[in-house]
């Protein structure tokens, strides 16, 4: 099944690409506009080649990873202590519907005021962007947890903690990671958006770059990188998963 998968997927990627190669190579699209698969691959051999490039590279990494696991850190408690207080939920549940509605790149101009055009800046967008979808996620798997088992831990005297450990959280782990997976993307909006908005440094400024000096090879190949990266995050949280599946208490079981 698997196996069918990828050859599928890898024999419908190879022949796009060899299509968009042959239009290119017979001038039915302008490789100004569109460039093709060869023209990025030289270009990204190029820029691979230049140290610049990987100081690009790894400041755009390091805004990623910083405001990710931020968002982690703080999403995933808030959103499961959010969940388990209805008057906490209260409380918080008007700022978060807020920031929720409010696109958080049209903060960028306000955190620019706050933290300067450097690394820190990028980081409280990226922070903002993923937040949000982590916490709402933790949150909405708290309260769809199976109430026929959080009743029947009560019956037999369970305490609490025993049914937030044992039920509930458990339970709420395939929200928690989808959530994680909407937020990668958002956290890779935020960097891109960030860095081409203000920037010094990182491979959205490599792009903006690349764009005003019509260097298309050299922008698809940095929209590349961005797009490489987030699926290698979602792969990594689809493993994660899978090894926290077995955690789960059964669903829908026989009684």
């Amino acid at each position: 099944m698997k196996l069918e998968r990828y050859l599928i997927g890898g024999g419908t990627l190879l022949v796009f690409l060899l299509a968009w190669e042959l239009c290119a190579d017979s001038g039915a699209i302008n490789p100004l506009l569109i460039s093709s698969p060869s023209r990025i691959a030289e270009a990204g051999a190029a820029a691979m080649s230049d140290p610049d490039f990987w100081t690009d590279v790894r400041v755009s990494a390091n805004e990623f990873i910083l405001g990710y696991v931020a968002a982690i850190i703080v999403g995933v408690p808030l959103g499961l202590l959010l969940g388990t207080s209805r008057r906490l939920s209260y409380i918080f549940a008007p700022f978060v519907d807020t920031l929720n509605a409010v696109p958080r790149v049209a903060l960028l101009p306000l955190l620019i005021i706050w933290f300067g055009i450097g690394i820190w800046s990028k980081v409280a967008v990226v922070f903002l962007g993923a937040v949000i979808p982590i916490l709402i996620a933790a949150l909405s798997g708290v309260n769809t947890n199976e109430a026929r088992f959080v009743a029947m831990a009560k019956s037999f005297s369970a305490s609490r903690t025993k049914i937030f450990l044992s039920i509930i959280l458990p339970g709420t782990v395939p929200y928690i990671f989808t959530g994680l997976k909407y937020a990668a993307g958002r956290a890779l909006l935020g960097v891109v958006v960030g860095e081409l908005y203000a920037s010094t440094a990182g491979v959205g400024r490599m792009i903006a770059d690349a764009g005003n000096m019509f260097q298309t090879d050299t922008l698809f190949f940095g929209v590349l990188i961005f797009t490489a990266s987030g699926l290698v995050v979602v792969a990594v949280l689809d493993r994660l998963e899978r090894r926290f599946e077995r955690w789960r208490p059964g669903v829908g079981a026989p009684t």
